[in-house]
């Protein structure tokens, strides 16, 4: 080719606006060359198309031509080694006295590098090769003989096979750690989800509730104002009555006070005594005295009508807590108790959900998680998380404990409270109690026989239930659990009489009891 033996510079093949080596050079019309990108990109930012380099102007967008020939040479001028020594990248070309002078043939050629200058140490302008393990950089011989003189260094090769291996490790762990985290947005979807339907559901029946509620109100309200109106006018009818006869009798009084008057002026002897016998019998009049119209009374009226409004708010209530019992029900666990945590005076059923006061101390081995001074028991199963319910049958039974308690507690001994790890209900003669400081009294329901515990970890929720009467208990609210709950058992002591030798028995739920 006629220019193969011409020597050429760098800048005879850089584009004249990015000052770089051609990249797909084009021609113009005029005969100027450009990198296609950048011709492009410049005429899509101008009003009207001309040439970068002598201005001229096109009437229209002008067809750009692929130069071949400048295509050809500006790939020969492409940089294929960087020199570490010289600090300089160089083409084919001007690569050819690395690979013929010998001085030149000791440089440290690599492929291609941009910005060499960051290779270079900036304290002692000297290549950095080494990798301080001390301070996790990059170093040069001369950083070895000072600031980093005692610190462990290895060549970067050394060093990069190492964090090779290590980012291997993170590239296998992250497509893990990312399926992970879809798992975890899907667990918040379908949370938020059902959470959604939770609400809509409860806003259905709350709804229903409240007109209903709503409803009732309005008609003893009615009814209450229809009775006042009707006493109201019973006694306003019977008043109107009595003042149209007293009306009356004045009417006819008046006229026989005229005739009589009348009459006492006549000095006609026969007149006066015939007239006079016709006034022997007055007209029929009522004795009055007696007669009163008495004022209705409003008294009880209001509170007839209350109880008749508590009566029916106490059927709704009937059945929104049914309804409330049958919400927590759907979250029953299957859960046994745990030989090694119970005391040995106690006694399991083999399959875990029976338990009483044997009354004989059993020898154990030890174990950290048994009860050793109390007759408690806890079961295998923990939660923490989410919302958990499970039913204990109590019939027969004279003293108990039940509730949730969290996994740190001190089983050697210590007040049972929420403040110790503990939220429990008790159970003995006196009534119902919820342990707490103070305790919390509960009327005693009768003939309990099944009671219903539900716990929401995420709301810090306790809940008890008489599952038998369909009825809510207690609630303790607002609590902080930070660890695994476990559900907590205590059949109480039994005497020699007998009394309250009744297992407490962990039943299976049936909604419907």
């Amino acid at each position: 080719m006629a220019f193969a033996n011409i020597c050429w510079s760098e800048e005879n093949f850089s584009c004249s606006l990015c000052l770089d080596v051609f990249n797909s050079p084009v021609s113009t019309t005029c005969g100027h060359n450009f990198c296609r990108t950048c011709i492009t990109k410049f005429w899509d930012e101008q009003v009207q198309y001309k040439c970068p380099v002598c201005n001229k102007l096109f009437n229209t967008r002008p067809d750009l031509q692929v130069n071949t020939i400048l295509s050809e040479l500006a790939a020969q001028q492409k940089a294929v080694k960087s020199c570490l020594v010289c600090f300089t990248s160089y083409c084919q070309t001007h690569l050819e006295p690395h690979q013929r002078v010998a001085r030149l043939q000791k440089h440290r050629l690599v492929e291609p590098k941009n910005r060499l200058e960051d290779r270079m140490c900036k304290k002692h302008d000297r290549l950095l090769e080494l990798f301080c393990q001390t301070e996790q950089v990059c170093v040069c011989q001369f950083c070895t003989e000072g600031d980093h003189r005692s610190h462990p260094v290895v060549p970067l090769k050394e060093e990069y096979e190492v964090k090779k291996a290590q980012l291997g490790k993170i590239e296998a762990e992250v497509p893990q750690m990312i399926q992970e985290r879809k798992q975890k947005i899907k667990e918040i979807t379908d949370t938020v989800e059902r959470s959604s339907k939770d609400a809509d559901r409860e806003l259905a029946i709350g709804g229903q509730v409240f007109t209903a509620l709503i409803g009732c109100v309005e008609k003893c309200r009615d009814e209450f104002n229809q009775t006042v109106q009707q006493k109201l006018k019973s006694t306003e009818k019977q008043a109107d009555d009595l003042i149209k006869e007293l009306e009356q009798e004045i009417e006819d009084l008046t006229n026989r006070s005229s005739e009589v008057k009348q009459l006492s002026h006549s000095e006609d002897h026969l007149h006066f005594l015939q007239a006079f016998r016709s006034l022997k019998d007055p007209p029929p009049t009522r004795d009055w005295t007696t007669v009163e119209v008495r004022p209705p009374s409003y008294v009880g009226t209001l509170r007839r009508s209350l109880d008749q409004l508590e009566e029916t708010l106490n059927m709704e209530m009937e059945k929104l807590r049914d309804t409330e019992l049958k919400s927590v029900q759907q979250y029953e666990v299957d859960v046994t108790l745990d030989p090694d945590t119970a005391h040995p005076r106690l006694t399991l059923s083999e399959d875990g959900k029976q338990v009483h006061d044997g009354g004989v101390k059993k020898v154990l081995p030890d174990n950290p998680k048994r009860f050793p001074w109390y007759i408690h028991v806890v079961t295998r199963q923990s939660f923490y998380s989410g919302r958990f319910y499970f039913e204990v049958q109590v019939k027969d039974k004279t003293t108990w404990y039940l509730g949730v308690a969290r996994e740190s507690i001190n089983r050697i001994g210590e007040i049972v409270t929420p403040e110790t790890g503990y939220w429990t209900l008790y159970c003995d003669k006196n009534g119902l109690v919820f342990l707490d400081d103070p305790v919390v009294r509960l009327p005693l329901r009768a003939e309990l026989q099944k009671v219903g515990v539900f716990v929401d970890y995420d709301e810090g929720l306790v809940s008890f239930y008489d599952v038998e009467g369909r009825v809510h208990i207690y609630s303790a609210t607002g609590c902080t659990f930070s660890e695994p709950l476990y559900p907590f058992f205590c059949p109480g002591s039994h005497d020699y009489g007998g009394n309250n030798s009744a297992p407490l028995i962990i039943s299976p739920v049936n909604q419907t009891d």
